[in-house]
C-alpha cells in the first residue's frame, strides 16, 4: 500500500470524530496491522513513530509500517546521552529501510543552564531533577516535533508497567493538545513482540543481547538480572510508579518539576 490519500479532517474535527469511535470501541477489536493501515489512511503523512530505537517495539512498529507505507515517518529523542549502540541502530536502519529518520534534539542553551546550575548527573539525586532531565531533553523537543502533525504511534505495552496498565490502542493525546496517539501492540506480550523480531529478522538494539530489555539514556540504564521487571532497568533507583519520562503522562501525574 503506497502514496494513499490523506484524509484533510482539522484537530478538532478528528478529535471528535475519534472519540466516538473509541468511546464505541471498534478501533479496540483491530490488531495492530489494522490499526496502522486505520492511522497511515487516515493521516499520512501527518503521522510518525515516536521511536526510542531501545525498545524491539519500536522496531517491530517501524517494519510493520514500512510493509504498510514505505515513505512512512519516524523519529528519534537523541537527547545527547543516548549510548553508542543506539545510534549505530539508527544508521542500520536508514540503511536496511532507507527511510529518513528525524532526529529531534534538545535545545542546546537549555541543557547547557540545567548542567551549569545542577551538575551532569542531576538525575540522580532526585525525582524532581531525574523529570526536569527527561522534560529538557525528551519532552519538550517531543511537544515541539507533534505540534506539526495530527498523529503519531508509540510502542507502548499494558503489561510494560503499572504506569501503562490502561493504555488503549487508539485515543486522543491531551498531553500533546488533542492529537491521536497510536499503541498497536497495547494489547502484545514480551513474547509476541520479539516472535516478530525473528520472524522477519527486524534490527534491534545489541544491547539487548547484553541483558537490556530497555535502551533510554546510557546514565539512566543498566542490564537486569534473570526474573527482574522488564523496567527494572530504567532509572533503577526510583520506585516503578514514578518511571515515565513524561512524554506519556501529562505533568499532574508525573510532577512539577524542580
Amino acid at each position: 500500500m503506497s502514496s494513499m490519500a490523506r484524509l484533510e479532517p482539522t484537530r478538532t474535527q478528528v478529535s471528535a470524530r475519534i472519540s466516538a469511535e473509541i468511546a464505541e470501541g471498534a478501533l479496540e477489536r483491530l490488531d495492530a496491522r489494522e490499526i496502522l493501515i486505520w492511522g497511515i489512511k487516515n493521516f499520512h503523512p501527518r503521522l510518525a513513530l515516536s521511536a526510542s530505537f531501545g525498545g524491539p517495539e519500536g522496531m517491530v512498529l517501524l517494519d510493520m509500517m514500512h510493509r504498510i507505507e514505505p515513505t512512512s515517518r519516524v523519529f528519534v529523542l537523541d537527547t545527547g546521552r543516548l549510548p553508542q549502540a543506539t545510534h549505530d541502530l539508527v544508521d542500520r536502519v536508514r540503511d536496511r529501510y532507507e527511510k529518513s529518520v528525524e532526529v529531534l534534539l534538545p535545545e542546546a542553551s537549555a541543557v547547557q543552564a540545567m548542567v551549569r546550575e545542577h551538575g551532569a548527573n542531576l538525575f540522580y539525586e532526585s525525582v524532581e531533577k531525574r523529570q526536569f532531565c527527561c522534560r529538557l531533553r525528551k519532552v519538550e523537543p517531543m511537544k515541539r516535533h507533534l505540534a506539526d502533525l495530527d498523529a503519531w504511534v508509540s510502542g507502548l505495552r499494558r503489561e510494560q508497567s503499572v504506569t501503562r496498565t490502561e493504555t488503549r490502542k487508539v485515543e486522543i493525546d491531551h498531553v500533546h493538545g488533542g492529537i491521536l496517539k497510536l499503541n498497536p501492540l497495547a494489547d502484545w506480550s514480551h513474547d509476541d513482540v520479539w516472535r516478530y523480531v525473528r520472524e522477519h529478522d527486524v534490527p534491534v538494539n545489541r544491547l539487548h543481547a547484553q541483558g537490556y530489555p530497555s535502551v533510554g539514556c546510557e546514565p539512566c540504564s543498566r542490564a537486569i538480572q534473570p526474573g527482574d521487571d522488564i523496567r527494572a532497568g530504567r532509572w533503577w533507583w526510583e520506585n516503578a510508579e514514578t518511571k515515565e519520562c513524561g512524554i506519556h503522562v501529562g505533568e499532574e501525574k508525573e510532577g512539577s518539576g524542580i
